[in-house]
């Protein structure tokens, strides 16, 4: 009888220290297994530092970004159905008529139907040129690896296409002054690509 006993402690010491042993084992062989590396699908897509884009303008026509190369450009989405977007057109107006001989480039991107674009259009008298998108609008900002989340959104671009900031929500006066401030010290040689998006990074 108690040597029975004894062999059911030895029996059963044995299976303690062999479960004992399977978990340090897999606990080891799960710290030592590498992370599974990020698949393109998960990444985070860059940002394309240099935009450019076709959509249609308000004839039809089709119109390249680039077309503008060589001015310091606002970029500017909007919509007819968006309050915000319609209080900064005449800001953004006043820009273009102030600023254009300097060298200083507005460009409107209507989120919207062509036919609602056109009939507001001439309400509002637009000074600068306007392209027409609706979902191809959103496409060619996203293409370029920017996170299109909102209305009014503007991209500033240097004269050479370079991104230089993307801003969400309306424009106001202090934001233009800072703009055209920087285009100016970027056509004068002040500051170089790198300066002129730190010194926007505020707006």
């Amino acid at each position: 009888m108690k040597k029975n006993i004894a062999i059911a402690f030895v029996l059963v010491g044995l299976l303690i220290s062999g479960i004992a042993t399977y978990r340090l084992q897999s606990q080891s062989q799960k710290e030592t297994v590498p992370p599974e590396p990020i698949s393109a699908a998960t990444a985070a897509a860059p940002v394309s530092t240099n935009i450019d884009f076709a959509l249609a303008d308000l004839n039809g026509d089709m119109r390249q970004l680039s077309e503008w190369s060589g001015k310091g450009r606002l970029v500017n989405f909007w919509a007819t159905w968006c309050a915000p977007c319609r209080r900064e057109i005449p800001l953004l107006k006043k820009t273009q008529e102030t600023y254009g001989a300097d060298g200083v480039q507005v460009i409107g991107i209507a989120v919207d139907f062509p036919e609602q674009v056109v009939a507001y259009a001439e309400e509002a008298q637009f000074n600068y040129p306007i392209l027409v998108g609706q979902e191809d609008a959103m496409a060619a900002a996203e293409a370029s690896g920017i996170d299109f989340i909102g209305m009014p959104f503007t991209m500033v671009l240097a004269p050479n296409g370079e991104l230089l900031k993307t801003h969400i929500g309306e424009i106001v006066e202090v934001h233009i002054e800072s703009i055209v401030a920087v285009f100016s010290d970027l056509k004068s040689g002040k500051i170089d690509i790198e300066g002129a998006r730190a010194a926007l990074e505020s707006i």
